[in-house]
């Protein structure tokens, strides 16, 4: 018996560790412009945070409460000791106001500077260190509130740098992750770019695989590819017939679209 209960006090210490969140998650509200917005804001289970992350929403609408949106990646900031902070856009979830799909970029950046001056009057641990992660739209938002902010501290922006396409960027910064040499980056992109003039000009499906073996024969590169070596010749052709009906223009100095 004595065996059993040891038994079964293991199993329950187990248990508890492996179910231990790394955050602690309220639901908060703040006021900017002139309306309550309604999120999440979450704290490091263990230890004091050492920063915060707003997050910042691109185009279109937002269900963030009910849903837990970017959860995994708000517990990946927590487990390394950074608070965050997400919320509903006006008009959606339980945030007040009236959704506009076009809502100007300059009025969301008032949102997130409410938003940074409601996590400083609330002490929030780690407030004295405020930062973004954004995408897309947040491209346009961000650079507007750190503007007028001097005291926000960093921004990690996965798109949305300027008016160009940025999938070359993010080629070249994760083969950099990756410590791939600067030579064969150059060539992988190099080919990535003739790629995309090949297929912009409507060339042949075996043109365009003779241009980008290794391109294609790239590990990072096939992620995007299901783990296959090259794009099928239907999508091939499709995102060729596609340029040819609205001919992309390309920067000749960067090769982004």
């Amino acid at each position: 018996m004595r065996m059993l209960l040891l038994s079964l006090v293991g199993i329950i210490s187990w248990l508890s560790v492996a179910t231990a969140q790394p955050l602690t998650t309220s639901q908060v509200s703040f006021e900017a412009n002139g309306q309550e917005l309604v999120g999440l804001l979450d704290v490091p289970t263990d230890g004091e945070a050492k920063a915060v992350v707003i997050f910042v929403h691109g185009y279109g609408a937002t269900n963030v409460v009910e849903q837990n949106w970017y959860y995994g990646l708000r517990a990946t900031f927590a487990a390394r000791g950074i608070a965050s902070l997400v919320w509903d856009k006006p008009g959606n979830g339980q945030s007040e106001g009236e959704f506009d799909i076009n809502q100007p970029v300059a009025s969301s950046a008032r949102e997130v500077l409410a938003a940074a001056a409601f996590l400083r009057d609330q002490n929030v641990p780690g407030s004295d260190k405020i930062g973004f992660w954004g995408v897309s739209r947040a491209g346009w938002i961000v650079p507007l509130a750190m503007s007028q902010d001097p005291g926000l501290a960093f921004w990690m922006s996965v798109s949305g740098t300027d008016d160009k396409e940025s999938f070359g960027y993010l080629l070249r910064t994760n083969w950099r992750i990756k410590g791939y040499a600067e030579d064969r980056i150059n060539v992988l992109h190099a080919e990535w770019g003739l790629g995309n003039r090949i297929t912009a000009e409507g060339g042949s499906y075996d043109a365009y695989l003779a241009a980008t073996r290794r391109y294609h024969a790239d590990p990072f590169v096939q992620t995007f590819y299901g783990g296959q070596d090259e794009p099928g010749r239907a999508a091939y052709e499709a995102q060729r017939d596609a340029w040819q009906r609205d001919p992309p223009r390309f920067d000749k100095a960067t090769g982004l679209r």
